[in-house]
């Protein structure tokens, strides 16, 4: 009854543990800000919809936020509103990339741990995902003599993220320029998914916009302005896989929602100081969370440099799935490791989007459970 392609790819780690959540569970599962967007913002939405922007827009996205967003990319390299293609959140971006650039057989090298869309959406565009490890001894950076060992003829592109979900490794220039020397003598694209980029705790964000022909650089604005329910991204690449990747998602989508997107480039133009909080907030709760998970017994977590979660390690004899289903009938929703590969066994995922009195409570009671079991 159902296409090969439903079959092949399984419900994501993270759905399953919010179905099976009990009323009142602390949710450290879900990878979003817990902020309202900014009232500027908020206000632009409102003027748009009672203005009557209401209709279908250009497929690529209005022209004024295309340009808003080659003008915010432009702070690294120069980019231009016609290698800017304007999406239904990354993560149509990244799907109708890979719809765009993938054939069946291709192979894409991917994260080991890495987020739960990537090997599913090689899969659905007929290719084959191929893992690269990313190891906390590493600071979860690739190691770039084994990245080359993986390529093989069938080789297409090889998928990085930095600010990393689920690890929150951040790379280095040194990182940055191994996958790219990789990418150059192979004659690969490099899908660059960077949506956590203002998410950075030590140091700067380095980006792979600029650096090689070849990128496909991903963003949101869902993190940036706290607004994963308006499903607004982006992506920048050479002009003419930009017109590709835009006939392939007008199939998808037709057009990214306009008034949203109205509202976003009231959030371009307008003061920052709402981002540059929010990270610094972020980066205290990363504090609460990092140091309780430590003095827990049988837990070791590393410091994230990025992004918003916690990737701890930890001692019990189980399975990641089954400490995370102990911790989830507890009152906490955490994500098992495995559901971001097998590399990820052995591991949790803890998000620190949340109050600092609900990531309080929550570490009292994995600390609870951890007791529990030792």
């Amino acid at each position: 009854m159902f296409a090969s392609r439903a079959t092949h790819v399984e419900l994501s780690g993270i759905r399953k543990m919010f179905e099976g959540a009990p009323s009142g569970a602390i949710n450290l599962g879900l990878g979003e800000p817990d902020f309202q967007p900014p009232s500027h913002i908020l206000e632009a939405l409102e003027r748009a919809v009672r203005g009557g922007m209401n209709k279908y827009g250009p497929t690529g996205g209005l022209p004024e936020l295309r340009t808003a967003i080659a003008e915010r990319l432009s702070k690294d390299t120069t980019v231009h509103a016609d290698e800017v293609l304007v999406t239904t959140g990354a993560t149509e971006g990244l799907c109708a990339t890979m719809q765009s650039l993938v054939d069946r057989g291709d192979e894409v090298l991917t994260p080991d741990p890495g987020f739960v869309l990537f090997a599913p959406h090689i899969t659905l565009a007929s290719g084959t995902p191929v893992f690269y490890k990313v190891r906390p001894e590493d600071e979860f950076h690739p190691r770039i003599p084994e990245l080359n060992e993986l390529v093989t003829p069938k080789t297409k592109a090889i998928i990085v993220n930095s600010p990393a979900n689920p690890t929150g490794g951040v790379f280095d220039r040194k990182t940055i320029q191994g996958i790219v020397e990789v990418a150059e003598e192979n004659d690969l694209l490099i899908i660059s998914d960077e949506v956590y980029e203002p998410f950075v705790y030590e140091g700067r964000h380095e980006t792979f916009l600029g650096k090689y022909d070849k990128v496909v650089y991903v963003n949101s604005f869902s993190k940036l302005y706290s607004m994963t329910g308006w499903r607004l991204g982006y992506l920048s690449a050479p002009k003419d896989i930009v017109k590709t990747i835009a006939k392939i998602s007008y199939y998808f989508i037709a057009c990214p929602p306009t008034p949203t997107q109205v509202a976003v480039l009231a959030g371009l133009r307008g003061p920052q100081d709402f981002v540059v909080q929010m990270v610094k907030e972020f980066g205290r709760r990363r504090e609460i969370v990092v140091d309780a998970l430590n003095k827990i017994k049988g837990f070791e977590c590393p410091v994230p440099k990025g992004a918003f979660y916690a990737f701890p390690s930890f001692r019990f004899k189980m399975t990641s799935e089954a400490l995370a289903m102990r911790i989830l009938k507890a009152g906490v929703i955490c994500t098992p490791g495995s559901a971001f590969g097998p590399g990820g066994e052995g591991h949790l995922r803890f998000s620190y989007a949340n109050s600092r009195e609900n990531l309080a409570k929550g570490m009292g009671i994995v600390e609870g459970v951890a007791e529990a079991l030792a």
